[in-house]
């Protein structure tokens, strides 16, 4: 079943936005009840203004309903097992619990499968603000 999250951030990065990095990124979240909401990165001229295709995918869920997140897949064109960002892991976290599996993708698929907690042990809390 993971096969089809890696082919939806597959499919995301087809429609990337990079002209500047030339460096196209998909993602794709699948909550729960098994929606998927995918993303690419978007460049803009003014760096570092774009937004990663973590977020363009988390903007996608939030808009949609959201709900809980309990996969996330993560392709790079020009890189194998690429990782989401600092940024993007503290995004992700924030809105996927710490058990929710991260796929690092090559070309042909899931290379690797992390959590949440693995990626970003240590990320900040939104309780704390409060």
């Amino acid at each position: 079943m993971s096969h089809d999250l890696f082919l939806a951030a597959r499919d995301a990065m087809a429609k990337c936005h990079a002209p500047y990095s030339k460096f196209p990124v998909g993602a794709a979240i699948r909550t729960q009840d098994g929606r998927i909401y995918a993303g690419a990165n978007i460049e803009v001229a003014s760096f570092p203004e774009g937004w990663c295709a973590e977020t363009t995918a988390l903007g996608h869920y939030v808009m949609g309903g959201g709900g809980t997140i309990t996969e996330i897949a993560v392709v790079a064109e020009k890189m194998a097992r690429i990782t989401p960002c600092g940024g993007c892991r503290q995004r992700l976290a924030e809105f996927a619990g710490p058990d929710a599996k991260l796929y690092l993708c090559d070309e042909t698929g899931i290379v690797d499968t992390w959590t949440m907690a693995e990626i970003l042990p240590l990320g900040f809390q939104g309780d704390t603000l409060k």
